[in-house]
């Protein structure tokens, strides 16, 4: 029988197979690298593409904030007009009233009597005046009284005048509060 040796034979499949591996090992380890290199791309652009979305809606945010605050400043503002055109429509409303008042105070002066000073403090009226006898100033609160624009009326003094200050020999203060009618609230 012819001898033959089989080592040899195994030795250089066993370093085929070595070889083989090895390519194999290094394919999938170029591969895998490879593989890594682009995951590590597609991750990195993904972050490059996220952090433009965060920054674009933060400009935006930065944007509907100025947009707020200039709504917030337009609404202050409108806030403030809109207290202007009621101070406005209040005095163009009471303007008539002004008038009113004015005249109702000729009507309800006595002879003898003439005012020196008159002030308006809310709906009440003070009234500093002169008069000629205690009884022209009585006439004038009488008169006061009787007046539907008047209500109340109040002496808080009465001094006699020396002779030389004054013709009159009276200087009076009063207070009488302003009151509007039915008739003319219906009317406006």
């Amino acid at each position: 029988m012819a001898r033959i040796n089989l080592l040899p034979w195994r030795e250089e499949r066993r370093e085929e197979r070595r070889k083989r591996f090895l390519v194999v090992l290094a394919a999938v380890v170029l591969g895998s690298a490879g593989a890594l290199l682009v995951l590590n791309q597609v991750i990195g652009g993904a972050i490059e593409r996220q952090i433009a979305r965060n920054d674009y809606i933060g400009r935006q945010i930065a944007m509907v904030d100025e947009r707020i605050k200039q709504i917030s400043d337009l609404k202050a503002r409108r806030q403030q007009l809109v207290e202007r055109m009621s101070i406005i429509q209040d005095l163009q409303g009471n303007r008539p009233i002004s008038g009113r008042i004015f005249d109702q105070l000729a009507r309800t002066l006595p002879d003898g009597v003439y005012f020196t000073e008159v002030k308006m403090t809310g709906k009440t009226l003070s009234i500093t005046g002169a008069a000629q006898s205690n009884n022209r100033v009585s006439d004038l609160m009488r008169n006061l009284e009787a007046s539907d624009w008047f209500d109340a009326p109040s002496l808080t003094e009465v001094k006699a005048t020396t002779s030389g200050q004054l013709d009159q020999a009276n200087v009076f203060q009063l207070t009488v509060r302003q009151t509007r009618t039915a008739a003319v609230e219906d009317g406006e």
